[in-house]
């Protein structure tokens, strides 16, 4: 009987006997009776489409109301379930024809619900109970009637059943959208971000499931795009969001797994924790997305997921604040992002991933932003260290393959990290795209093509990755185009457009991409180059000794790389300070140095007998 039956659903409860709702305390909430009945009948019919003249009707009958109280009673509802109709999390409101609850309603005996005295009753008041359908024969006069209906009904319902849940697709590929932040406070989007970007390095481990990377969902941050759209753009089944909110210390969660075919909700969760308990809510929420996309898993893949880099709360939250800034472009943001990095290590010295990170990031600082060399030697010690603490982590076995290849010039060396690395994580479009680069300066060009296609089909919207193809043998006005399209605020896609504009004598554009990448960042002087050769071709000779007089007067305050200035000199026909600028690049370490057997600008050197020596003391294949 409905009277004696207790409704659960996540942390709720509801006696409909006692008219009773709690949501996991001690004491119940206390609600109107229409608000309370029209909940009721939500929950007894979870999972169907309730007209809303059919709701209506049940809860005020033989009486005319205006639909807004409906509304009202539902906004209740939403604010004391603490529901987002954006999240789909408890009702759906579906347009033109009623309401729909979505969670997973459990029922059970009156008697395990929490007691409550006559006064508790009275907290949700004692209205009729609800209408219930009349019955559709006379128990008297059709039983046998009824009974053959039943049967019916029965064998219609496991038919469907069977036909629904037979033909049920599997959940094989899923996009993790930018967890969104609803604190208040811009300073936390390294929170909501983080969580994203840890969700996605755990699920990308698994096999059997295609996971989207960082950069093909972030585009979609701070949009309102639908699972559906989503799914096609991305060719994924499922969507997985999620909202964060901070408050002092204590965190909650809201996430929700959505079908992109049909945007039903398949799962949501609210997770409640202190701020204290931010490592084991990740491993939480990965461990229950698993289980609803019933992956099985094998015992090693189970420990990957279940690994914990870092017990340590305090660590753990400077770790994403660092990791959150080392991923700009900027030098003073990477080197604000190194403090943070720095300040976990000192809270967790056995931090392995932490340690990798600061090691990227340096070699960031030094091959994109231009540092000095010495920074290298910094990612080397924290790269070497990561994985003297975990010698199974891919991470840092990519970042020493970097600094062993742009700072030791120890290529074959480079190529064992590098592939010891993709060994742990084939996954990892950056490794692939970084040994490509290697296997290019090595002379084996079709083994790099093999290695930067791979990255592109796992990070296809990765700005970076696509502008390095912009000076592949198949690439395209289209495809350079697409990278800057992909993130115009970044420098690298203009400066390697504007060195495909010149490669196709288009000048006029590759001196604008050159001059939009000097814009975008002032600091490197790698489109300055560029830039020369462009003006050189154009007939322009004024323009490059110019951009060289520059460098060298740069070069008197901060570090310049040789490289650079020995391309201008080189293009302006000055062979003896070329080759002088080349060989203090050798001395210092450059780490541009690695492109001198592949530089086509520096082709009328390769002749001359201090560039060939050059080549000997680099030591490449």
């Amino acid at each position: 009987p409905a009277d004696s039956v207790v409704y659960e659903f996540d942390e709720f409860r509801i006696d409909a006997r006692k008219r009773l709702l709690w949501n996991g305390g001690p004491d119940p909430v206390s609600l109107t009776p229409k608000v309370f009945d029209t909940l009721l009948y939500l929950v007894r019919n979870s999972g169907k489409v309730i007209e809303k003249d059919e709701i209506m009707s049940a809860i005020w009958p033989d009486t005319i109301v205006e639909e807004n109280n409906l509304n009202k009673n539902i906004s209740v509802l939403r604010r004391v379930l603490c529901d987002d109709p954006g999240m789909h999390r408890y009702i759906v409101t579906v347009p033109g024809r009623g309401y729909k609850f979505v969670a997973d309603v459990r029922v059970i005996e009156d008697e395990n619900s929490p007691k409550a005295s006559d006064s508790d009753s009275a907290v949700s008041g004692r209205a009729s109970e609800l209408p219930r359908p009349k019955s559709l024969f006379s128990k008297k006069k059709y039983t046998f009637a009824a009974a053959g209906l039943i049967a019916a009904v029965a064998i219609a319902v496991l038919a469907f059943g069977y036909s629904y849940f037979s033909s049920r697709r599997q959940i094989d590929s899923i996009a993790v959208m930018p967890f969104v932040n609803e604190s208040g406070d811009a300073e936390l989007e390294y929170l909501s971000d983080g969580m994203t970007d840890t969700l996605i390095g755990n699920l990308s481990q698994l096999p059997g499931l295609n996971v989207k990377a960082s950069s093909s969902v972030f585009r979609y941050k701070g949009k309102n795009t639908d699972a559906q759209t989503i799914g096609k753009e991305l060719n994924v089944h499922a969507v997985f969001r999620g909202k964060v909110v901070q408050r002092g210390e204590d965190i909650v969660l809201r996430v929700e797994l959505v079908d992109t075919e049909t945007e039903n909700s398949l799962w949501n969760q609210t997770y409640n924790r202190k701020m204290a308990n931010l490592v084991v809510l990740h491993g939480d929420v990965t461990r229950d997305l698993v289980r609803r996309l019933s992956l099985k898993l094998s015992g090693p893949d189970e420990q990957k997921l279940a690994k914990r880099y870092t017990d340590n709360p305090e660590a753990f939250q400077l770790f994403l604040r660092g990791r959150h800034l080392t991923q700009k472009i900027t030098p003073p943001e990477i080197n604000k992002g190194i403090g943070y990095l720095q300040q976990a290590i000192e809270k967790d010295p056995s931090y392995a991933l932490a340690h990798a990170t600061i090691a990227r990031a340096h070699v960031s600082l030094t091959v994109g932003g231009e540092a000095h060399p010495s920074e290298l030697l910094k990612a080397k010690a924290a790269a070497l260290k990561a994985i003297e603490l975990d010698d199974a982590l891919a991470e840092g076995h990519s970042a020493l393959a970097s600094t062993v290849y742009f700072y030791d010039w120890k290529f074959a060396e480079a190529e064992n990290h590098f592939l010891r690395a993709l060994e742990l994580d084939p996954n990892s479009a950056m490794v692939h795209q970084g040994y490509a680069d290697l296997l290019g300066r090595m002379g084996r060009p079709e083994e790099a093509r093999d290695h930067r296609n791979r990255a592109r089909e796992l990070e296809p919207s990765s700005a970076f990755i696509n502008a390095m193809g912009g000076v592949a043998p198949d690439a395209s006005i289209e495809k350079v185009r697409f990278a800057i399209d992909l993130d115009p605020e970044n420098y690298f896609p203009h400066m390697m457009a504007g060195g495909f504009y010149r490669q196709k004598k288009m000048y006029a554009e590759s001196v604008e991409e050159y001059r939009i990448a000097k814009r975008l960042s002032p600091h490197q002087t790698w489109s300055d180059a560029g830039l020369a050769a462009t003006l050189i071709e154009m007939g322009d000779r004024e323009g490059p000794r110019t951009i060289l007089d520059e460098m060298i007067l740069k070069s008197k305050e901060r570090f310049v790389p040789p490289f650079c200035i020995a391309i201008v000199h080189g293009l302006l026909g000055e062979k003896e300070e070329a080759l002088t600028m080349l060989e203090k690049g050798y001395e210092v370490r450059d780490p541009k140095m690695v492109f001198l057997k592949t530089e086509g600008r520096l082709k009328d050197l390769r002749e001359d007998p201090r560039f060939v020596e050059l080549m000997k003391k680099m030591r490449f294949p």
